[in-house]
């Protein structure tokens, strides 16, 4: 049972965090995404009046592999790694998520990765279910040739489960365009031809789409303006932090300042630094090809990860890791809109904490979702073998993005619902129909 505070009304209520027929993998063998992604499923369960039998089956993934790596070393020795992919649900479509390469990836971690991609895709309106994949590794140890050797081992072993039909990787933390070039070539080499839908994210050279490298913090933009309009602001009236300045947050940080907003600091890993006023982005970003972190980045403050999450901004983007913010540093987030840029940066206790304070969220199974919008259009591309100029992609991109954000919105007045709270809603309800209008087999 788990115990949750209700925004509007103060009171105190206990849902089921997990139904009780639900099997085994359905719960998080310790705290941390898997239960926030639990709590969430439980709270738009109740609020839909979903019975116990359908809670069962939208909590608990479809299929689950857990793989060993081993690795010859550049050395000759040989190390030994733990892979995962979980389908969490294919009603609607082929599974769809990325595939991470951290020292902290487990099971968990993946299965409530997948299950936020189920609701993601259903929300932004994609034919595709919620999957996902992770190594635990650093890849940062390993030179490119090892990585490669990994990553051909890892999808040899889980090939039985993937396919442009059946679940299609991309990138995420640790990964990038080479290494979907490699899991593609594996792939196809093996089944005897060439396959490009069978992962998203690849060079443009063998199938990729234009736009897709920023594809997900150009949806993180097109979140955040969209909630500014609502209280009758834009990007030029207001200041930004981004947490994360990698794939997701770097682009971000850019766009954020192209159309006139104030970043004021951004972090990494190593540090961050801060500007009253606003960094000058270019000059960033070129530092950061230099030396590889903001750290030291002239004309600026160092500040750490956690002073930025508290700084006296606007617009607040976490875009690193799940669960930076909790409830105990929630009390003192002083942005009024936080854009979730990583996948389940917000635990359940800040969630309450920042909603109780007027704090609006905009949550990543909608700030984010910019990325598999255009994976889809990649796969969509692969399959008709017919390319998009980047124009059309970045236009029906936007078109989505803001289609989605208006049904969440109008979901949450017409609910008076925060708008994770609506999200949620729209996307296991429409999963939900899915099951019923399939029905169950046999």
């Amino acid at each position: 049972m788990t115990t949750t505070e209700d925004s509007r009304t103060g009171t105190i209520e206990t849902i089921d965090a997990v139904p009780e027929i639900a099997p085994e993998a359905a719960h998080p063998s310790h705290p941390g995404p898997l239960e926030t992604a639990q709590v969430q499923l439980a709270r738009a369960v109740e609020q839909l009046g979903i019975d116990k039998g359908m809670h069962a089956m939208l909590a608990t993934p479809r299929r689950e592999m857990n793989v060993a790596i081993p690795l010859r070393r550049d050395d000759g020795s040989t190390e030994l790694f733990h892979g995962y992919r979980v389908q969490h649900n294919i009603t609607r479509g082929p599974g769809k998520g990325g595939l991470r390469y951290s020292p902290s990836v487990d099971i968990d971690e993946v299965r409530a990765l997948a299950m936020w991609m189920t609701w993601k895709c259903a929300i932004v309106e994609l034919p595709y279910g919620g999957a996902k994949g992770g190594v635990s590794i650093d890849p940062r140890h390993y030179s490119t040739g090892e990585l490669e050797r990994v990553t051909r081992r890892y999808t040899s072993e889980i090939m039985p489960m993937i396919g442009p039909e059946r679940d299609i990787m991309a990138p995420d933390v640790g990964t990038d365009d080479r290494t979907m070039a490699w899991i593609m070539d594996t792939y196809s080499v093996n089944k005897g031809y060439t396959i490009p839908a069978v992962v998203t994210g690849k060079p443009i050279d063998v199938g990729g789409s234009l736009g897709r490298a920023t594809a997900t913090s150009r949806g993180v933009v097109h979140s955040a303006r969209a909630a500014l309009r609502e209280i009758g602001q834009d990007l030029p009236d207001v200041s930004v932090a981004v947490q994360g300045f990698g794939k997701v947050g770097s682009h971000a940080s850019a766009f954020f300042a192209e159309g006139g907003a104030r970043v004021e600091a951004v972090s990494d890993q190593y540090g961050g630094v801060y500007r009253r006023g606003g960094l000058d982005l270019p000059r960033l970003l070129d530092h950061v090809h230099r030396t590889g972190s903001v750290v030291d980045f002239s004309e600026s403050e160092p500040i750490d990860n956690d002073a930025l999450l508290t700084l006296d901004v606007d617009v607040l983007v976490p875009a690193a890791v799940e669960g930076v913010l909790t409830g105990d540093n929630a009390e003192h987030v002083r942005a009024r809109l936080v854009v979730e840029g990583a996948n389940g940066p917000t635990t359940a206790a800040a969630d309450r904490v920042l909603t109780r304070r007027g704090v609006t969220i905009v949550p990543d199974i909608l700030a984010n979702a910019g990325g598999v919008v255009v994976s889809y259009f990649e796969w969509v591309q692969a399959q008709q073998a017919y390319w998009w100029t980047e124009a059309e992609i970045e236009q029906r991109l936007e078109q989505r993005m803001l289609q989605a954000y208006g049904s969440v919105a109008e979901m949450a007045r017409r609910e008076d619902v925060t708008l994770r709270d609506a999200a949620m809603l729209i996307g296991v309800k429409r999963v939900a129909t899915a099951h019923r209008t399939r029905g169950l087999y046999p």
